[in-house]
């Protein structure tokens, strides 16, 4: 029979993964290489945190299996580890929305007030018939890394001077990073207050991924 003791280090080691999502910086570090793979320095720049910190939360993210690293010259790029890892942190920030009435106020608070949003499947359908126009306001690296087919790169702080390149008889939808990411919801606000019709996606590109990938497993099954 097995033992008490062997049955804690188990769960002991299991914890080690709940252990490194405790931490609103590594969680944030997660959020961003679900766009894309950084190094340590590029992550630090656009976290806001010190080069130092940021290394010693990306050493307890890879010490949990979460991402991987590959030493560039002088840098070392870190990566999300494995769909599972992209899937297990979305899983965690859509299931802390629904069960934690805090987490629903904080994200209000910080995206300000709603916008209106467009689902995945009415969108591919709007896409087909080639009615509305999508724009993908995250960075430029973020969409060259990965980002919707059919996408056009518009990084938010250049889209009042590239307005001209949206047709103006087309809805237009913007995403980003995902549901908290507010370079989206600000886009339509803006676009809105050009006088342009615009709504932003539900979900970002990660999800997007995720699905497309599902979709191309139960196909293959």
């Amino acid at each position: 029979m097995a033992s008490a003791k062997s049955k804690d280090a188990l769960f002991e080691a299991i914890a080690v993964m709940g252990k490194a999502f405790a931490s609103p910086r590594r969680l944030e570090l997660l959020d961003l290489l679900a766009q894309a793979p950084r190094t340590v320095d590029e992550l630090a720049r656009v976290s806001g945190q010190s080069t130092a910190n940021t290394s010693q939360h990306l050493q307890a993210l890879h010490g949990a299996g979460l991402v991987t690293r590959a030493r560039e010259g002088t840098s070392v790029r870190y990566s999300l580890a494995n769909e599972q890892a992209l899937s297990l942190w979305l899983a965690l920030r859509d299931v802390s929305v629904n069960q934690l009435a805090e987490v629903e106020r904080a994200a209000r608070d910080y995206l300000g007030e709603e916008v209106d949003a467009i689902g995945r499947e009415e969108l591919i359908a709007r896409m087909r018939k080639g009615d509305v126009v999508l724009v993908d306001v995250r960075p430029s690296d973020e969409f060259d890394a990965g980002h919707i087919k059919g996408a056009k790169s518009i990084p938010l702080q250049e889209l009042e001077d590239r307005l001209a390149e949206l047709p103006a008889d087309r809805e237009v939808v913007a995403y980003c990073r995902g549901p908290f990411c507010a370079y989206a919801h600000e886009a339509v606000r803006r676009l809105q207050a050009a006088g342009r019709e615009a709504r932003r996606l539900e979900e970002g590109w990660p999800e997007w991924r995720l699905a497309g990938r599902a979709k191309k497993r139960s196909r293959a099954a």
